[in-house]
């Protein structure tokens, strides 16, 4: 197929992409130009992120109906989170043409599908689909490990075995430590990638490689990033999910701006993504396509 690229861009030649340098208060600036963007258009966002918390209460439903995938219910609903970032990509186009003055009706999310990375992005997506179930073979090995192959009678004797008993800790312990590696790899490998294949057409191989190297320039805010993240995902996962339905396109957006702030503008004469001929600018919201990444 004509224009069909993943690994490299549609130059089909690897390009370098400059990172920069960032503090903690870019990412708190981040977090606060995605609270706006949320607050300004939150109807259609609402919509998007109802996504997430419907799946997870789904999986949770189904794990506790059934004894044979209780041990999965916990690695699925926090594994889901693992591929966040891909879930979230209507959002990152939102904030685009929220940035670049167009309009925002929650119908433009979908326009990703018109983007000239899409196989670049779902060949990422697909590498996040991959690590999910990585997770998932290396938690059930590992329950299987501590308490062996029976099945569980009931979610509350399954509750009650891990809460109650050594093993049960050791589990939790160990589960975590093996989590936070699958994590720390995600986000090593798209904590800019979507963002930066809906902005340029770069393939998959350097949206990945440039996420790289922004966690290596910024060791330390990105951890903190990270840990924002979690938190975040944590409470918003309290109230049955519920808070997700906020928490969820308020990081979607946040990171997009903590991507025009990691990473530098695209040199002159280089393609971006351009404007579709279709939208139309909103009158009075007009915003220079770079402004909030220099500001």
């Amino acid at each position: 197929m004509a224009g069909f690229h993943v690994i490299a861009g549609s130059s089909e030649t690897l390009e370098h992409i400059n990172v920069r340098k960032i503090g903690i208060s870019d990412l708190m600036d981040a977090l606060k130009r995605g609270i706006d963007d949320f607050m300004v258009k939150p109807s259609h966002v609402v919509f998007l992120a109802l996504i997430y918390p419907v799946i997870g209460v789904l999986l949770a439903a189904w794990t506790s109906g059934s004894e044979n995938a209780l041990p999965l219910l916990f690695p699925l609903v926090s594994g889901f989170a693992l591929i966040g970032p891909f879930a979230a990509i209507g959002l990152y186009e939102i904030s685009r043409r929220r940035e670049a003055g167009l309009d925002t009706s929650w119908s433009h999310a979908f326009e990703v599908k018109d983007s000239p990375a899409l196989p670049s992005i779902a060949a990422v997506g697909f590498m996040l689909v991959v690590i999910f179930v990585a997770w998932l073979m290396v938690a059930q090995a590992l329950y299987v490990q501590m308490f062996g192959p029976q099945i569980p009678t009931s979610l509350s004797g399954f509750v009650g075995e891990i809460l109650a008993s050594e093993r049960g800790w050791l589990l939790i312990v160990l589960g975590h430590a093996i989590g936070f590696v699958f994590a720390a790899i995600v986000l090593c490998t798209t904590v800019v990638a979507f963002p930066l294949l809906l902005d340029r057409d770069v393939g998959a191989y350097e949206a990945i490689h440039t996420s790289f190297r922004a966690v290596a320039v910024n060791p330390i805010p990105m951890a903190i990033w990270g840990l924002i993240v979690a938190v975040l995902l944590i409470i918003g996962s309290l109230p049955l999910f519920a808070g997700l339905a906020v928490v969820l396109p308020v990081l979607g957006h946040a990171t997009w701006h903590l991507y025009r702030k990691v990473v530098e503008p695209a040199p002159a004469g280089k393609p971006v993504r351009a404007k579709s001929s279709a939208s139309k600018a909103q009158p009075g919201k007009k915003r220079g396509p770079r402004a909030s990444a220099t500001q």
